[in-house]
């Protein structure tokens, strides 16, 4: 029980952290010392073994169930995640709170994690070959155009949630890069943050006999959204790590200059709604994105020789 109750606070500290764009929970993995045991327990996940866990009210069936649990480590990354998951509820209402009351301040601490992270990624490239190059230019437009799109006009329909979801999974293999920046560039962070709200709202009212209304409308944003991430730990995740084993500074390149198109979004946020009143000065804007860049500059300086794993 003490070594599951430490994997959960493990699974905490990474959901706290890919609650902030820039700040990423893989990094955190790699901090705590489970990054390798984390993907070495994903890639062992194959769909089409898990058969035996349909054959559990016979005696062959559990066994064969234990095993496949045995190989996958289904009991740590079982209770990973629900670290993960009771971090994610529980900070996406203080995250929820301060886009919307406090949006200067905070899409100007976001900017700063955003830049500061990509900086440090830029550092790990190596040699920028024409290749690399063309492919930074190539992440930078192409998610300076998304965030356009998705700043003013997201959709947020169950086909954009899925996607949305798989693709913000690939974070739990990224360090460096948060599951919180792929919803910011996809303009569904403010969104899905406001639905998970409503949602243990929705749980904690209906235990006092209001409506299941709510719960059952924001629960199936949040259901999608999970499907979206199950399929895309499956999949997505597995590309994004073999391209990374085989081709890391291109991927890399790719990757970080998406970090750098995306800015685009928390600027333009932070120049709507800047004012005269104190939340939304312009000194509050510089201030917050020094501290956000200050928080990545001082992980990367204590976690500068750790090494991430190459196969």
């Amino acid at each position: 029980m003490r070594e599951l109750l430490i994997v959960y606070c493990k699974g905490f500290s990474m959901g706290a952290a890919d609650v902030v764009p820039g700040v990423s929970g893989a990094t955190i993995a790699l901090i705590v010392g489970i990054y390798d045991r984390l993907i070495r327990a994903i890639t062992a996940i194959d769909p089409r073994e898990l058969r035996p866990l349909l054959g559990l009210s016979d005696r062959d069936g559990r066994v064969d169930a234990l095993e496949v649990a045995e190989r996958t480590d289904a009991v740590f990354l079982i209770t990973l995640g629900l670290g993960v998951a009771s971090a994610i509820v529980v900070l996406s209402r203080l995250m929820y709170g301060a886009v919307t009351t406090y949006p200067v301040a905070t899409y100007a601490f976001f900017f700063g994690l955003i830049a500061a992270s990509a900086v440090v990624l830029y550092g790990q490239i190596g040699t920028w070959t024409p290749a690399r190059v063309g492919l930074s230019a190539v992440g930078i437009v192409v998610a300076a155009a998304i965030t356009g799109v998705t700043g003013t006009e997201a959709s947020h329909g169950p086909l954009v949630i899925f996607l949305t979801g798989a693709i913000a999974i690939c974070a739990m293999v990224l360090p460096g890069v948060s599951g919180a920046f792929f919803l910011l560039v996809l303009g569904q962070y403010e969104y899905l943050t406001g639905v998970l709200s409503e949602f243990t709202d929705g749980l904690i009212a209906l235990l006092n006999g209001e409506s299941l209304t709510p719960v059952i409308e924001n629960g199936i944003v949040v259901a999608i959204f999970g499907v979206g991430a199950v399929i895309g730990l499956f999949t997505m995740a597995h590309v994004v790590r073999r391209a990374l084993d085989r081709y890391r500074g291109a991927t890399l390149a790719f990757l970080v200059s998406l970090m750098v198109g995306a800015l685009r979004l928390p600027l333009e946020e932070v120049t709507t709604n800047l004012g005269e009143t104190t939340g939304n000065s312009p000194t509050v804007a510089v201030v917050a994105a020094v501290v956000g860049c200050g928080a990545v500059l001082a992980v990367d300086r204590y976690t500068d020789d750790l090494e991430y794993v190459q196969g």
